[in-house]
């Protein structure tokens, strides 16, 4: 029963850190951003019969807000000032919203040219980004998938095993998110990045605004959890062995 407390613990920790690591799998929000550029069309002015006719081309001044994460990139569109994250909340989204599919974006991808002549060389960068949000999901489902089934029998192999898959979602949880902030901070231009289906439309000068999103919060939030409770877990399972021997 010396392992009753700790192993409590481990659980409550490591069940709210996979918890908040689900959440930052799949919601998108990890990157927010608003922007200026606006809905352009055209406006049709026939003039007299033999003159030419004349196309003009209207700028609404809206704001853009973008969000994305592994699975979707959308965006809707709001009026007011930049925004703050609180504007991308759900209920305060405006719709209708249009979203396409996220994840490697961007590669070169099914609308336009392809490659996209604003083809981004971090591509590669989000890909081993990608690669890494999808190994620390499956460690730490396999972890919690084999303390629920070893801790009520107080299997010790269990114990460690579960320990150490959870050791191993946590650092590299900790690694996507530290490679977020470098690819965020200093390896994109995100200016291009946000406005890159509609860069031949936009001003150079169209301020971009850029903020870490509720997905990213969440996977910050949950990596000392789930790193302190895959801890626990081993050194408990390693407590049980050694009363066994």
């Amino acid at each position: 029963m010396r392992a009753g407390v700790p192993t409590f613990v481990a659980g409550l920790l490591g069940g709210t850190g996979v918890l908040l690591f689900l959440l930052a799998f799949g919601t998108d929000y990890w990157l927010l951003a608003t922007e200026t550029c606006g809905i352009f069309g055209r406006e049709n002015d026939t003039l007299q019969t033999g003159e030419a006719e004349t196309l003009t081309e209207t700028r609404k001044e809206l704001l853009t807000f973008h969000h994305e994460g592994f699975f979707w990139r959308c965006w809707f569109f709001g009026e007011g000032d930049v925004g703050t994250i609180w504007s991308f909340w759900y209920t305060s989204q405006a719709h209708p919203k249009f979203c396409m599919h996220g994840y490697l974006f961007p590669l070169p991808i099914a609308l336009g040219p392809s490659p996209h002549p604003s083809y981004d060389t971090t591509a590669v960068f989000r890909g081993f980004w990608t690669a890494f949000i999808t190994l620390a999901v499956a460690a730490s489902l396999v972890g919690g998938f084999l303390l629920v089934c070893g801790v009520p029998f107080g299997s010790a192999r269990f114990h460690k095993a579960g320990g150490g898959f959870l050791l191993a979602a946590g650092f590299l949880y900790l690694l996507l998110v530290f490679l977020f902030v470098l690819w965020k901070e200093l390896a994109a231009d995100l200016h291009k990045y946000i406005l890159l289906e509609r860069s031949e439309k936009c001003l150079d000068d169209v301020p971009v605004h850029v903020y870490y999103g509720w997905s990213f919060m969440f996977a910050a939030a949950g990596v000392p959890l789930v790193l302190l409770a895959g801890l626990l877990f081993y050194l408990v399972g390693r407590d049980i062995m050694k009363s066994l021997e």
